[in-house]
């Protein structure tokens, strides 16, 4: 099943894809409509998390890339949920960075509050999968000396287009990133050094997770930068197609003028 955010007659809610034209709100209320044409909703970014927990240098190859030893237990940070776009939206490249790159990753959704859960149990407490992009100044990683503000810029972390709930083995999932209609990283998540539901597992014996809390389970090879006129994609098999326009602060912009 496919989900995504909608807003239909001021209400804000989860609803299923059932057809191109029309969608199924999810627990509707009395009297609400069964089905709904998707050109009468507003289509709004799939999450709202309390917090983004992302994983550094979780697949092999990339390992290697960056010329760093494979880690003995996943490597944690944070991403602002004020970071979050949708599918369509503007990724902007802020005026200080002059290296800004896309990382192409599957993301975990929950559905359920998981403290303290077992790698088995960890299927229980997810709703589903998406298409993520880690977005980051890697100019400015490099010279902080770690990871805040280079991946917690606002746009950097694009998420859709929708959330699938079944894709299947999670250990067999190919990725890759596209500008401009050129592949920039192929991948599959069979390279990950530590799986999805290990990574649930683990993150929640550190923090709570809570429904709607999204976990990027990293990138493979292939990194690179984006340019303001780019289109970038992650292309996840069974899962999704997520496509961002690339822009850039204009001279008036705040932060532009620092």
């Amino acid at each position: 099943m496919r989900i995504i955010r909608v807003r239909h007659k001021d209400q804000a809610f989860y609803a299923a894809i059932v057809s191109p034209e029309s969608v199924r709100p999810l627990n509707r209320e009395p009297g609400a409509p069964e089905e709904i044409p998707l050109a009468e909703v507003e289509l709004l970014p799939l999450v709202r998390p309390s917090k983004i927990v992302c994983v550094g240098l979780n697949y092999h190859d990339h390992a290697h890339e960056m010329g760093k030893p494979v880690p003995e237990e996943p490597i944690l940070f944070l991403k602002p949920p004020s970071s979050v776009i949708g599918a369509g939206d503007a990724i902007v490249l802020p005026a200080c960075s002059e290296r800004v790159d896309y990382e192409a990753e599957l993301a975990i959704v929950m559905g359920r509050t998981a403290r303290f859960v077992s790698e088995a149990d960890a299927p229980r407490h997810i709703f589903g999968f998406t298409c993520a992009n880690d977005v980051t100044a890697r100019d400015l990683q490099k010279k902080d000396g770690q990871w805040t503000r280079a991946k917690g810029f606002d746009t950097f972390c694009p998420v859709g287009p929708w959330i699938e709930t079944d894709a299947g083995d999670l250990r067999s999932l190919s990725l890759r990133s596209v500008v401009n209609g050129t592949v920039r990283q192929e991948g599959n998540t069979a390279d990950m050094i530590f799986p999805p539901h290990k990574l649930v597992s683990f993150i929640s014996r550190v923090m709570t997770l809570q429904p709607g809390d999204v976990i990027l389970t990293g990138t493979p090879a292939g990194i690179g930068p984006l340019q303001p006129g780019d289109e970038v994609s992650v292309e996840i098999d069974r899962v999704g197609f997520l496509l961002n326009p690339v822009t850039s602060e204009g001279p008036d912009d705040p932060a532009a003028m620092q």
